[in-house]
Order: C-alpha cells, then structure tokens, then sequence
C-alpha cells in the first residue's frame, strides 16, 4: 500500500545569477512499513528533499502526498497540524527541550495536541527505547546515544503516519549509532513504522529495504 507519493518535486532558491536548484522534479513512492534511505554528497538535496516531504518547507513545484492527502494543499496552520499528528522527525542534534525530562520531552508532541499520553503506552516506548531507567533524568544528565532515543521516542509516540530522520546518528559515536539503527529498524518492524532516513554512511544506508540516490537534485537509482 502506498503511503507517500512524491511527484515532480522541485525546489529552487533565488533567481538568475543565484539560482540554485536544489531539487529537480524528483518522483517516487514509498510502501506503508517501507524503510527507505536516503544518500547522496554534500549538497545534492538530501535534506531539501525530506524537508519538503515533511511539510517544514514549501515547493517551487510538485506536490507531496501522505496517506493520499495533498499535503500543499493544507494552509499553514493545518499543515502544522497535520505534520504534529501525522509525521514524526528525528535530527541529528536531538532538539530536546533542556527544563524537560526524558518523559516529558517524550510526550512533547502529544502535550501540544492537548493531548495525554496513556501510562502503558508511555512504559511500552521507554521499554522500547531502553530509557526506563532514565525517564526522570534531563537532557544533561543524558548521553549522546540516549538523547538520541529519547528524540526517537518523541516522534514515535504519535503513532504517525511517516517517520522522517535526518542524518540520525551524525552526531554519534559508532556504538550509539549502531544502537540508533537497531532501534530504527525495530520501530520499522515491530511497530510497522514507514522510515525514511539521509544518511551520508553507505553502511548504515544498507540496513534499510531500499537505497535512493540523489546528485545534484535529481534521483540517479533507486526508484
């Protein structure tokens, strides 16, 4: 079952002697509990790409379909919305809220939908994660891979339609990236959750179902 149609994206940033076309009519579709990885050098569109997919930024043209519905088609406050409920993102720097403990940073998207988190839920993903030992503990008092889970957890909780990671172990040591990866891999199978991750580690890359490649702003294989 498709879960995300991309078609004929293209992104472009300022005009004549500027212009800079970051992405150039990409088309593809990913599977409901696909795990797809995203690769490519420095500047080929890598993030431009999972930035439009996840609504963060608009296109110069195309369009992006999540579970059918036209995501450019919503307003901005709907598309927040839609992006807070329906698509979870993981980055390389965590972006944990510092005055929030593992719990709480957990529960973050739920509590700005007004929304509680069931307490059986809540020990299923520290469970998941292997937090539950650190689910008091602030981001300080965290290590690096743990703040990392601890931002996984976040974008799983919703139960969202796509999750979308960017360069999720960057910022890691190879040990806590191979515990990221394995965790990624277990939401993707045991919760059924849709991937996509960039990633410049070709390594890392192979533990995904599929490889798309991206130079200069175009897909090259993978479709």
């Amino acid at each position: 079952m498709e879960i995300l149609k991309v078609e004929n994206l293209t992104k472009i940033y300022g005009k004549n002697t500027t212009k800079v076309v970051a992405l150039d009519h990409v088309s593809f579709t990913v599977n409901k509990g696909e795990f797809v990885a995203i690769v490519g050098a420095s500047g080929s569109g890598k993030s431009t790409l999972l930035h439009l997919i996840g609504g963060v930024d608009r296109p110069t043209s195309g369009k992006v379909y999540i579970d059918g519905k036209d995501i450019f088609e919503l307003n901005d406050d709907k598309l927040a919305i839609f992006r807070r409920r329906q698509v979870g993102l993981i980055y390389q720097f965590y972006n944990l809220i510092p005055i929030l403990n593992v719990e709480e940073n957990i529960a973050l998207p739920m509590a700005l939908d007004n929304r509680k988190v069931d307490k059986k839920v809540m020990n299923e993903m520290l469970n998941l994660l292997g937090l539950q030992n650190r689910k008091d503990h602030l981001p300080n008092e965290l290590s690096g891979g743990q703040q990392q889970r601890t931002s996984i957890g976040r974008a799983l909780i919703t139960n969202p339609t796509i999750i979308l990671a960017d360069e999720p172990t960057g910022n890691l040591d190879t040990k806590s990236s191979d515990e990221v990866v394995a965790l990624l891999k277990k939401s993707n199978k045991e919760l059924k959750q849709t991937i996509i991750m960039i990633t410049h580690n070709m390594e890392i890359a192979k533990e995904a179902d599929r490889i798309i490649k991206l130079e200069d702003g175009k897909i090259v294989s993978g479709v």
